[in-house]
């Protein structure tokens, strides 16, 4: 099967139909946070059965990824890039009637699902839309809204909840999956990957290494890192994902092949994508409560005052995809996180129960054209470490690591704060804030220094052209 079998749309519109289908996906990984109150109110429930209404999602989005961008390469991208949105649209509007906090926790489970089909595809359908020399910007464009989503998040969820209901934070998606539907069945083009058949025993080991993982992150904080749930968690989860590469090792057809990760250029950005989620999610979980809590501005306020981060990939991301397509992504990429963990660094550094908005705009500054940098290159980055039928499973691998990644720094940093402060006052909270949020910045800046181990464009053309094959346009890694 070709890597793509008919053209239906051209580039502009697969931009279109993957960044809004992104974007959804994306945002709802942080936007019920400045809604729990609210949420509350309504339906009831202890505290920890609201953190479920943002962990159901963040746990079927990540376990499932690998296993629907396997689906996509085997059945059709489109196809089930159709699937995949279908079933986030009905989820939504099923959270948005929700009665009850049980029915709205299923109904997050359900669209994590939808995202886990939906979101590893946006990637390889745009990618079979555009042509090489141009991908960079598509990326650019692409990493740019997804960037806006995750960041905005609180902003969203807090304007809707303040000024209409939070009802309104899923209803949100209904007209625009709705929209996507028509557009997506004819304006895309079809594609398949290896036509491999289906790696049942690696997804069993995957999807059960990462639940395991992902519940035991999610669940520490709340219930303690000694508690046997959580204990239990990590170790049978650690386990099945050792499992799983020992399998994929050996087996004929795997899921993921262990042999992608002998290309620095995989390796490296892949562990520079786990690391930075790592550091951003934690980030925007704390700063978001610090900008109400401590500080007293209403949720809108609050995302207001965060723009300058939030809002730059949108100026400055369409720009860093076009840089990455003339100078190579990985500086672009490395530059980015160093200034986003110098943009976290600051605010670290300033941070008081009295600070002023114009002390915190010199870190929110650094820390959006960071974040903006990162995002276009690093998607061009995945997208051409690997060989074109591989790259569904290539996405799907990378969202994984990125939504563990997130997992893992909300639990980490809020076990810091935890530990050296609390919810009891102003001072309490900056006192727990301060350190969380240097963490933050040294995993951005370990991010940093991961993606410095991305090969340079021209020693990834020595060593396409010692392995026999012409270097591609865009191609930033090594033949495997």
């Amino acid at each position: 099967m070709s890597q793509q079998t008919e053209r239906r749309g051209g580039t502009v519109w697969a931009l279109v139909i993957t960044s809004v289908a992104g974007f959804m996906a994306a945002l709802d990984n942080l936007v019920v946070t400045t809604a729990l109150p609210s949420i509350r109110k309504d339906l009831g429930g202890a505290l920890d059965d609201l953190e479920w209404t943002v962990s159901a999602y963040t746990l079927t989005f990540a376990v499932l990824l690998m296993f629907g961008a396997a689906l996509g390469d085997r059945f059709g991208r489109r196809r089930l890039f159709l699937v995949g949105i279908t079933v986030f649209t009905g989820a939504s509007a099923a959270a948005a009637m929700a009665t009850g906090i049980d029915s709205l926790i299923a109904a997050r489970a359900v669209q994590g699902v939808g995202a886990a089909i939906m979101m590893p595809l946006t990637l390889t359908l745009l990618t079979a839309a555009v042509p090489a020399a141009k991908r960079g910007m598509a990326y650019g464009i692409w990493g740019a809204v997804n960037g806006l989503a995750v960041a905005s998040g609180p902003l969203i969820g807090g304007s809707l909840t303040e000024h209409v209901s939070w009802h309104w934070i899923f209803w949100l998606n209904v007209p625009l999956g709705i929209a996507l539907l028509p557009l997506a069945r004819l304006r895309l083009a079809e594609s398949h990957g290896t036509g491999a058949p289906l790696d049942v025993p690696g997804t069993v080991l995957a999807s059960g290494g990462l639940f395991g993982i992902v519940y035991g992150l999610v669940r520490g904080p709340a219930d303690g890192w000694t508690s046997s749930l959580v204990l239990t968690g990590l170790f049978t989860g650690g386990a099945l994902l050792v499992g799983f590469v020992l399998y994929s090792l050996r087996a004929k057809n795997p899921m993921l092949p262990m042999r992608l990760f002998r290309s620095r250029a995989f390796s490296g950005i892949n562990a520079a994508s786990l690391l930075m989620f790592l550091g951003m999610f934690g980030s925007i979980f704390l700063l978001s409560q610090f900008m109400q809590g401590v500080l007293g501005y209403s949720p809108t306020e609050a995302g207001l005052r965060m723009l300058p981060w939030t809002g730059m990939p949108m100026l400055v991301a369409p720009v860093a995809g076009i840089l990455s397509d003339r100078i190579g992504g990985r500086p672009v990429v490395a530059a980015g996180l160093f200034l986003q963990a110098a943009g976290l660094g600051w605010i670290a550094m300033v941070a008081t129960t009295g600070v002023s908005y114009g002390a915190q705009l010199p870190g929110l500054i650094l820390s959006g054209i960071g974040m903006a940098l990162y995002f276009a290159p690093a998607a061009n980055l995945v997208m051409s470490s690997v060989h074109p039928k591989e790259q569904g499973i290539a996405s799907g691998a990378n969202n994984a690591l990125r939504e563990v990644g997130g997992a893992l720094g909300i639990a980490i940093m809020s076990s810091i704060f935890a530990a050296q402060g609390g919810y009891e006052s102003g001072q309490a909270f900056v006192d727990g804030l301060r350190p969380a949020l240097v963490t933050g910045s040294a995993v951005v800046a370990l991010a940093g220094v991961a993606a410095l181990l991305i090969p340079t464009r021209r020693r990834a053309a020595q060593i396409a052209k010692a392995a026999g094959r012409p270097a591609e346009p865009v191609l930033e890694t090594a033949s495997h």
